[in-house]
């Protein structure tokens, strides 16, 4: 590891620890390190070892990947780019490979948008949507329900379902889980994200 990048793990460890209200000998506990040795390495008195790593992530609730990706990735800003199929504009807020494997978007959804029976998916997992203006028509099975301006819906996606807009356009915000994303935006857009 690189000085920098040992030093990032260092405060991560410290500040992970701190958040949680644990003293040293707390997470040396958790993690089968004597207090000691936890101190050094939280200084910098103390080499890191990836065997020390493994149990200090786990203790932590994080996974050894966070714990060491480097602090100079990415730009933190999301520059969202709209992709267009008839009736629906869609804006990924969240990238690739996001935190728990969940997709963030932003839909502008039209009343030409295709609602008809053949349109509505069928996918294992749950889909969340809250609505920041307008109504949105969500098909449900059976079933019809309004979630208006500020309303939201949460729904297992094993029942055949499909989000419109209701008497003009709807903006939704959207979490799919991976299977959801596959479902709706793979299959809308052609997309070739994982």
């Amino acid at each position: 590891m690189t000085q920098d990048l040992d030093a990032v793990i260092r405060r991560r460890i410290r500040s992970l620890r701190l958040a949680r209200g644990w003293s040293l000998d707390s997470l040396a506990a958790r993690c089968r390190l004597s207090p000691s040795t936890l101190s050094r390495i939280e200084t910098g008195n103390r080499r890191i070892a990836l065997d020390q790593l493994v149990p200090l992530a786990r203790a932590l609730g994080t996974t050894l990947d966070q714990l060491v990706e480097s602090a100079e990735d990415e730009d933190v800003v999301i520059r969202p780019q709209p992709e267009h199929m008839p009736g629906v504009t869609t804006w990924l807020l969240s990238r690739e490979r996001a935190l728990h494997g969940v997709t963030v978007a932003k839909m502008r959804i039209t009343p030409d948008r295709p609602t008809g029976t053949g349109a509505a998916a069928v996918h294992p997992g749950r889909e969340w949507f809250t609505v920041l203006s307008g109504t949105a028509r969500l098909q449900l099975g059976e079933r019809t329900v309004l979630v208006r301006t500020g309303e939201a819906a949460a729904f297992s996606t094993m029942v055949p379902h499909i989000i419109g807009a209701h008497d003009g356009p709807v903006e939704i915000l959207t979490i799919f889980d991976h299977d959801g994303e596959r479902a709706h935006l793979h299959g809308e857009h052609g997309s070739s994200r994982p």
